[in-house]
This record gives C-alpha cells, structure tokens and sequence, in this order.
C-alpha cells in the first residue's frame, strides 16, 4: 500500500494530525505518523517516537525537552530534529515506506519537516502546509520540489475552514503519492542551462538546437534558488553537459543582490571536467527586491524596475572587471573542455542598442577582465551581437557542439 510519512510535532498539533491521518485512511494511504515535537509528552503515540528521532540527530529527547521559544535551546533543539528526521526519512525512502511526506506547522515545525523534505530526492511527492508560506517558504523549499500549502488560519483547531484546508491537504498528497509511476526514460544525453527572462531568446534557441541534436535539455533559473539547484545536479553525476548562458547570480554573489547562488557558482562542472561552455549572461546588472529596498548608494544609478517584487541596478565600470575577473577565475577550475562566448553587443535585453543598461565603456571592462584572466588553453569566442541574437545563440550551440563531440 502506498505510505504517506505524516511528520509533525505531535504535542502542539495533536489533534489536527489525528484528523488528517484518519483523512488519509479514508483516501486509501497508510500513514505513517512521525513526532517530532519537543516541547511535552504528544496527544497520541506515533510510530516512531520523537525520542527516536532525536536520538538520529546525535541526542537524548530528554536534554531537548522545554525548550524556550525564542531561546538558543529552542534553535538547537529544532536543528537537532530537523538531523534526525533527515536521516530517517531517508532511511524510509531506502526501505521503501515513504511514497510522499506531508506535514502541517507554524514556524519551527516547518524548519524541521522542511528539512526532512528536503533529505529526499527530487520526484518524492512532498507537501508542506506551513502557517509561514508568505515570508519563508523560500528558505524551507531550497533546491527541492516542495509544494507550500497556506492554511490561512493557524494550525491550532479544526473548524470550517481548517477542516477544508487539511482535507485538501491529505487528498492532494495522496492523489500525488498515488499516481502512475513517470517514466524516466532518457532522451539523450542531460545538458543543463541557465535562463532569465533577459536571456530567454537566447536560451531557447541554443535548447532547441540541442534538442535537434539529440541531447535531452534542462533549464533553470538563474535567481539564486536555480543556480544552486544546477550545481547540486552536477555535482551529484545527473548532468552530461552545461550552456551556462545566464551567469548572474556571479554578479549577485560579488555584489550583494538577493539572487546569490553561493560561492560554488559557475566552479562544479569544471571541476567535474564536464564539457560546458560559459557566457557572461544578465552580470551587468544587480538585483534588489522591491523598489525601496535599493540602497540609497545606489539611487543614482541605471535602474530599472523588473515587477513589484524585484528591480535591477547596472552596475559601473569598476564592478563590471570584479565580476569579469571572478567569472574568468571559476572557468579556470575547468578540468575538462570549456569555451567562453562573450556577447560583444550586451549581455541581456536590457542592453539592446536603446536599452536602459546599454554601456559600452563598463561592458568593456567585463570583457577586458575575462580576457586577461581566462586560462589561455580555454576556447575564448567573441561574437558582434546581443547575446539573444540568432549569432550569439548559435555561436554558443556551436561551442557546446564541439566541446561534446
């Protein structure tokens, strides 16, 4: 029968987990109810006992027991049970008893469920119904195909609008948990490619012709979140090949955009020695969240305003070679063949001919560091275009398609 890992803390939410595991009997799973609570004695025993996952997180339950809300002991007692329920879960997957997870929580339930999730491989169904959806459901996701549920109300009673909640809560992990198996068929060999919007005629026509050419495609956002998911995947031996079009989160990284994707961007397939060819794609500028999170430092700049959640600031001629020069030195980590295409006519759409980040004298300090710091055996090609011009688009499936051969 299909298992469904019920994971949550027991002592506070006693009687909405018993209402959805008895959902998801009646939906035809088997829950498996995991507690995960610290904090008192739970509202009715589960199969595997708080005390058992403390002790795979590396401790007694009775040394996390009463930690204060807010208080060191309470940070320490949820990392010690996000641990062990990481480790458990995976356990489960292995033994094949966990089909889907589904947790239901406030703030620190969530912080420990989430990690748990996130012990599992991208596919497992997984469903967090969080009271903390509209401010960290970002941090709770990470790199894994999380769903979020808002409960809008507080996970602290049944009445007619959580009963609604949680039932759909308990039906959609089952539906999911339940459904036919995918094929996972491959298509060809896995390439791996980084897109934003300002970089999107041009990625889908390098896709498209690597897809003509037999490889099987996947592409992510570079926003952070998607850079940090590619270098997972490569790391973890999923992905044959890279066209690394849009390398901003480079950018967001040096310069403290809130699209950062950590210190390891861009460095993983070289070391893998994977064939991949990097482009300098979206580095002339620097992202915020909404307008008035801008720093003031940088109100007088080039800045263009992307949706009411994010805005975009050019970046000057000083920061454009940091950034060339950092991009240079993750490609020379390359241990297996590498090309770098530049896009002599602007790195993204904003920097069309009559585009708001057009800059000749900064774009020439990107490329002039790239240049001088890029390994010499490291296939440099310049092309006289956009880079979502047909050109710059071809030149970069042309790179790829003989790194490959």
């Amino acid at each position: 029968m299909t298992t469904i890992v019920l994971i949550g803390t027991l002592d506070t939410k006693g009687r909405e987990y018993a209402y959805v595991r008895d959902l998801l009997r009646e939906a035809g799973v088997e829950p498996l109810v995991v507690d995960v609570g610290v904090l008192g004695d739970p509202a009715f025993e589960a199969e595997i006992r708080a005390a058992q996952v403390a002790a795979l997180g590396g401790e007694r339950l009775e040394a996390l027991r009463f930690a204060r809300e807010g208080s060191d002991t309470r940070a320490h007692a949820l990392a010690v049970m996000g641990r062990g329920a990481a480790a458990l879960v995976r356990r489960l997957r292995e033994e094949g008893r966990c089909d889907g997870v589904l947790g239901l929580a406030g703030s620190g339930g969530s912080a420990v469920i989430a990690e748990a999730m996130r012990a599992l491989p991208v596919g497992v169904p997984k469903l967090l119904v969080s009271t903390m959806a509209g401010t960290s459901a970002g941090v709770d996701v990470g790199t894994r195909d999380i769903a979020v549920l808002s409960p809008v109300t507080d996970i602290a009673g049944l009445n007619r609008v959580s009963r609604t909640i949680l039932g759909n809560a308990a039906s959609a992990i089952a539906a999911m948990a339940s459904a036919p198996a995918r094929s996972a068929d491959a298509d060809g060999p896995l390439v791996a490619l980084t897109m934003m919007g300002v970089t999107t005629p041009c990625v889908l026509r390098v896709q498209a012709g690597l897809e003509e050419n037999g490889f099987e495609t996947i592409v992510f956002h570079a926003v952070g979140t998607g850079g940090r998911a590619l270098e997972e995947m490569v790391a973890d031996g999923l992905v044959d090949g890279v066209c690394d079009v849009t390398t901003h989160e480079l950018t967001d990284h040096e310069l403290g955009g809130i699209f950062d994707a950590g210190p390891e961007r861009l460095a993983v397939a070289g070391r893998r020695g994977l064939p991949f060819v990097a482009v300098p794609g979206a580095t002339e500028f620097v992202n915020f969240g909404a307008r008035d999170t801008v720093p003031p430092r940088l109100e007088q700049r080039r800045i263009v305003v992307h949706n009411p959640s994010v805005c975009a600031v050019r970046i000057d001629r000083d920061e454009a070679a940091h950034v060339g020069r950092v991009f240079a030195e993750r490609v020379n980590a390359a241990g297996g063949p590498a090309a770098v295409v530049l896009p002599l006519r602007g790195c993204s759409s904003y920097e069309l001919a009559d585009g708001p980040f057009a800059d000749a004298e900064a774009d020439a300090a990107l490329f002039d560091a790239i240049r001088a710091n890029l390994r010499r055996d490291i296939d440099l090609r310049e092309v006289d275009a956009n880079v979502n011009d047909h050109a710059a688009a071809d030149e970069i499936l042309g790179a790829f398609l003989e790194l490959y051969a």
